[in-house]
């Protein structure tokens, strides 16, 4: 059974083990990282800081969990309220549960404490768009591509152009 949490302090051990193992599955997806970012000591900061933006409510961080074992994380990013009450999601799994569905579900888990618990009006999902996968994981959860934007995000060394997504809320006034 797929669930999602908060990440805790606590889980800076079992997450960075589950990086490193993931870390060259990952790598074309993500920002290149340094050694340390692979280490319990790194992931504890990057932790800590997750933790220190929900407390000030401009972010998210939730560790994915398969049967109790922590398989992934999802976040929600760059949380704005006011007139534009939006975040931008981002997730990733370990390898071994590519393809079986954890991700679509932890992204419908995550939406609903978007728009549930936190009580958005629109979530942004951005994929580089040679990223077939991540594009059917929105794509299932309502999100509809909306736009291109050219050299986006610095991704595997380069800035590289991505999709972009987004699904309303549909119960936001």
């Amino acid at each position: 059974m797929i669930s999602i949490r908060p990440v805790h302090l606590s889980d800076a051990a079992a997450v960075a083990e589950l990086r490193r193992e993931n870390r060259d599955h990952l790598a074309p997806w993500e920002p290149l990282r340094s050694d340390e970012h692979f280490t319990e000591r790194g992931t504890a900061e990057v932790i800590a800081n997750a933790i220190a933006g929900a407390e000030i409510g401009t972010g998210r961080s939730l560790v994915i969990l398969d049967d109790g074992r922590i398989t992934g994380q999802v976040q929600l990013n760059s949380i704005i309220l006011g007139a534009f009450q939006s975040c931008s999601i981002a997730y990733w799994v370990d390898k071994r549960a590519n393809g079986k569905g954890v991700a679509t579900e932890a992204v419908r888990l995550a939406k609903g404490v978007a728009f549930g618990e936190l009580g958005l009006h629109r979530i942004q999902g951005e994929t580089l768009v040679h990223n077939t996968g991540s594009q059917k994981v929105l794509e299932r959860n309502g999100f509809v591509r909306y736009g291109l934007a050219p050299s986006y995000l610095r991704i595997a060394g380069r800035w590289q152009d991505h999709a972009l997504y987004q699904v309303i809320n549909p119960d936001a006034e």
